[in-house]
C-alpha cells in the first residue's frame, strides 16, 4: 500500500512539474530565433512580429538553409523571383538564391512581400492564402466566388495545401499571441 501511495504521489508530482512547466515547454516548440530581424521588420512593415514568427514556423520551422521541393529557400521560403521582384520593386537591389539563405534578407524581403499581399487583400488569412498559393491565384478564387475577399469562408480555399497552410499559421498565431503577447 504504501509503494502504491509513493507511486501515485511521484506521479502527481510529475504531472504538476509539467503542468507548471507547459508554457516553457511550448516556448521551445514557438520559438522566436532570428527576434533582431523579425522585430525590426515586421515593425518597419507594420506586421505583427508574432504572425512573421508564426509565418517562419510554418514555412522553414526556423531553419535558413530550408529549401523547398518547388525552390523556395530560406526562413520564410521565398521563391526566386518573387525575392529578385520585391528586391528590385522595393529596395532596388539584385538577390541572387545564396543571399535568400541570409536570415536577415530573407526575413526583410518576407515580411515585406507579406505586407504587400495584406495591402492588397486586406485580411491576414487571405494575404496567407496568396503568400502560398499566390496573388493571382486568390484573386481568382476571390472573382470567382469561391473565396470571400474579407477571409470569412477559408474553409472554402480550394487547394487542400493553402487550405491546410493557412488554418495552420492562424493556430499557431493564436499560440504565440498566447504565449508572448507583451
Amino acid at each position: 500500500m504504501r509503494r502504491i501511495i509513493l507511486v501515485l504521489t511521484s506521479i502527481v508530482i510529475i504531472l504538476l512539474i509539467i503542468l507548471l512547466n507547459f508554457k516553457n515547454i511550448q516556448k521551445l516548440i514557438y520559438r522566436q530565433d532570428y527576434a533582431e530581424y523579425v522585430e525590426k521588420y515586421a515593425k518597419e512593415n507594420n506586421i505583427d512580429p508574432l504572425l512573421v514568427y508564426a509565418i517562419i514556423k510554418a514555412e522553414s520551422n526556423f531553419d535558413d538553409k530550408a529549401v523547398s521541393n518547388k525552390g523556395a529557400t530560406g526562413l520564410m521560403q521565398l521563391m526566386e523571383n518573387t525575392a529578385k521582384e520585391v528586391a528590385i520593386n522595393e529596395f532596388d537591389e539584385e538577390v541572387t538564391e545564396d543571399s535568400l539563405c541570409d536570415p536577415e534578407t530573407n526575413i526583410r524581403l518576407g515580411v515585406k512581400y507579406f505586407a504587400d499581399l495584406m495591402e492588397i487583400f486586406q485580411e491576414e488569412a487571405v494575404a496567407l492564402a496568396a503568400y502560398n498559393a499566390g496573388m493571382g491565384t486568390v484573386q481568382s478564387w476571390i472573382d470567382e466566388g469561391i473565396i470571400k475577399a474579407d477571409g470569412s469562408d477559408i474553409e472554402n480555399i480550394p487547394y487542400n495545401e493553402t487550405n491546410m497552410y493557412v488554418r495552420k499559421i492562424l493556430k499557431d498565431y493564436d499560440i504565440y499571441k498566447r504565449l508572448y503577447r507583451r
